[in-house]
């Protein structure tokens, strides 16, 4: 399934992008989305240091998806529909640390996600 076209594009939360208050905040309204695995990869902690990012989640203390390589390995979530400029609106809540991708999900579907962009 083509993950860009005129009605939106997918994507992958694992983390605070899943939380109502950074949805309201980011996009402007609570978001409507289903389960799904991110397969190969794993969390690890991510210390934001970002005051606006911290202010929006609660905390400092985030996950950030690394690939692992090993198929058992799966990362749970939420898969949502969200408009070009909501993704772009995603884009500038992710920090530095963070790069956007494009991943095959359990389910098959293919999604944006934000993982780890340190080497």
């Amino acid at each position: 399934m083509n993950p860009v076209d005129g009605a939106g594009v997918w994507l992958f939360a694992y983390g605070t992008l899943r939380q109502k208050e950074v949805q309201l905040s980011i996009f402007g309204r609570v978001l409507e989305g289903r389960a799904d695995v991110l397969p190969g990869y794993a969390l690890s902690p991510l210390q934001i240091t970002d005051p606006g990012v911290i202010a929006t989640s609660g905390t400092a203390n985030h996950t950030i998806a690394r690939a692992t390589g090993e198929q058992l390995d799966a990362v749970p979530g939420i898969v949502f529909r969200i408009t070009q400029s909501e993704l772009a609106a995603a884009d500038a809540y992710e920090v530095a640390d963070c790069t956007r991708v494009m991943v095959r999900l359990g389910s098959g579907l293919d999604a944006f996600v934000y993982m780890d962009a340190r080497p």
